[in-house]
């Protein structure tokens, strides 16, 4: 496939609608059923968790989290941030606590993010906001044994920002021990030409500015003993595929700790969807199994 730039704008708008790659459902059938999905399985995480809702991280409307936690609370834990898709302009933590019970029942607390999305929130009031919620958590928990960000689609690019913080404008830096990117994307220049920026009325430099794979230098820097994981569907878009490969080299190329899965048999939605599963692969990767899983991957 040739580069981006030399796609008509049909083309381009297809190669970022996930909707038209679904090998599960038609296209606009499976947005419906992911939305009901992660909403179902959100509801459900609350009724067999202790939780915290609505906490505010800040001032703005959108600047809520909830916070669904371990049964014991008395020792150190480690703490997964969820960081949601919807290509930052729907979707809210009213669907993004899914993937807690099979954390949570293994001594991990995951915090569900909200943000503004556009057009409230604009990209950088979105990376910001993402940026302080982390802060947040770590402030309000002292025992703490570790923070781990995970993120879907939008929700990747807004954690893999998050990798690129100068932490010293915070005057905190957080122990990032592990992240979790899942059908990202990482260079928004596409996006502006598309009528997904019509919400977010992003321009090029808008763009650049938020844009991942200009920032890896940055990851380098503070995150050496981060563990990332870049993961895509294999139903992803191939611009989604392609994204995702620069960025893992990028980042392999300045020699961090990276590691890429493409997952058989999933779309860019039911690849985040699995995760309320236990014994979903990516489950298993993403906090207290992380370390069966690289001696899966070694081995």
């Amino acid at each position: 496939m040739g580069s981006w730039r030399d796609m008509d704008i049909e083309e381009l708008e297809k190669q970022y609608s996930p909707s038209c790659w679904s090998h599960r459902m038609e296209k606009d059938v499976v947005i419906d059923a992911h939305v009901k999905t992660l909403t179902e399985g959100t509801q459900k995480a609350r009724s067999v968790t202790q939780t915290l809702l609505n906490v505010a991280y800040g001032g703005r409307d959108g600047e809520k989290l909830d916070i669904y936690l371990p049964a014991d609370m008395t020792t150190t834990f480690p703490v997964l941030i969820y960081i949601h898709g919807g290509y930052w302009q729907f979707l809210s933590k009213e669907e993004s606590g899914f993937l807690a019970p099979p954390l949570v029942s293994k001594g991990v607390a995951v915090v569900a993010v909200d943000y503004d999305t556009a057009p409230k929130g604009d990209i950088d009031i979105m990376v910001d906001q993402v940026r302080r919620s982390v802060i947040f958590i770590i402030q309000q928990y002292s025992q703490i044994s570790g923070i781990y960000l995970c993120g879907h689609s939008a929700g990747a690019h807004l954690v893999a920002m998050t990798l690129s913080t100068d932490w010293t404008k915070y005057e905190v830096t957080p122990d990032i021990k592990g992240a979790f990117l899942v059908s990202g994307i990482y260079d928004l220049l596409p996006i502006v030409k598309t009528y997904i920026n019509g919400p977010l009325k992003m321009t090029d430099e808008d763009a650049l500015r938020n844009s991942p794979i200009q920032h890896v230098d940055k990851v380098r820097h503070w995150s050496e003993k981060c563990e990332i994981i870049i993961v895509v569907g294999e139903h992803d878009p191939p611009e989604f595929h392609r994204q995702s490969e620069e960025y893992f080299e990028g980042l392999k190329n300045a020699g961090l700790c990276i590691h890429y899965e493409d997952v058989p048999d999933t779309d860019h939605f039911n690849v985040i969807e699995q995760l309320t599963e236990g014994d979903y692969l990516l489950t298993q990767a993403s906090v207290l199994l992380r370390n069966e899983y690289l001696q899966a991957k070694s081995g």
